[in-house]
């Protein structure tokens, strides 16, 4: 035999014993797993195709070869399994958490931008029409965004009363600019006040109240924020008695905004339900479930 034939030999015994080994393995772990009633099965199919085949002696040492390996190390072969497998699993759960803080954050960068857009327009608008109101906008959002910047990049959300506190903020920079135009009334009970509630919603349904339903009417009008409980649920309603919502033009990019962080938080348990009252206007109730801080 020369080198290149001896080469090619032991290439084949080193393919064979990696197969070989592959494969006692993948019985090993397939002991380990199966269960004993399922084992008797094979050992009794075993058994009947050797005495068919007139060839006891593998079936005999298939029944004593796997019964040693599962009473000596089957056990242990199995936690170790198991232990495997809570680790990917609990790797695959980090990652999907990583993955959700990532859409939200990219979700809530969507809303701040936003804000910062209409409330510097406003002002911009303002500087031509009447400088001494667009300096006490701009006083208001100075103040607004010192105290408040740090909530709203805040990780892990927020409550219900620092949500409130935002829109306070926010509806003091538009009744400076709407005047006796715009009337606001909270209906938050205090106990509320520490549950936690998903950051900038509020703020957007108020938004939404004043961009489409008050600014166009001509004489103004009323937002009105509450919050109750209604079993295990927490209704946070923003209603105002504007010109109304029009259910058939489809969600805006904020609206839109509520209902994907929405689902993301929650799934089917928090909902964004948009109502048209009999005596006019609109009432947006963001509906989530009632959770602890602990639980969060």
């Amino acid at each position: 035999m020369n080198a290149s034939q001896l080469n090619k030999a032991m290439d084949f015994l080193r393919d064979s014993l990696a197969q070989a080994t592959v494969l006692w393995w993948n019985f090993f772990d397939w002991l380990a797993l199966v269960e004993w009633r399922q084992l008797f099965i094979t050992w009794f199919l075993a058994m009947a195709f050797g005495l068919i085949l007139t060839l006891p002696e593998p079936a005999v040492w298939y029944v004593i070869l796997s019964y040693g390996v599962k009473v000596l190390a089957g056990g242990k072969r199995k936690a170790e399994l198991m232990a495997k497998e809570a680790t990917a699993t609990a790797s695959v759960a980090v990652l999907e958490r990583r993955l959700l803080e990532a859409q939200m954050a990219t979700l809530q960068a969507q809303v701040e931008p936003h804000f910062l857009f209409n409330t510097l327009a406003l002002i911009g608008q303002l500087i031509e029409t009447d400088p001494p109101q667009a300096a006490r906008i701009h006083m208001h959002l100075i103040e607004y965004l010192r105290s408040t910047l740090p909530q709203m990049r805040a990780a892990g959300g927020g409550t219900l009363g620092r949500q409130v506190q935002l829109s306070r903020a926010y509806l003091a920079i538009m009744q400076a600019r709407m005047k006796e135009r715009l009337t606001v009334s909270f209906d938050v009970p205090v106990q509320l006040e520490h549950l936690p509630f998903p950051p900038m919603m509020l703020q957007i349904l108020i938004e939404n109240a004043i961009k489409h339903g008050l600014e166009p009417k001509i004489e103004g009008g009323r937002i009105d924020v509450g919050a109750r409980l209604v079993g295990d649920t927490m209704h946070v309603d923003v209603r105002d008695n504007g010109v109304g919502f029009n259910m058939h033009a489809g969600d805006g990019v904020g609206l839109a905004n509520i209902r994907e962080r929405l689902f993301l938080l929650f799934g089917p348990r928090a909902e964004l339900v948009i109502e048209m009252p009999a005596d006019g206007g609109a009432l947006a109730s963001l509906r989530v479930p009632r959770t602890s801080k602990e639980s969060n």
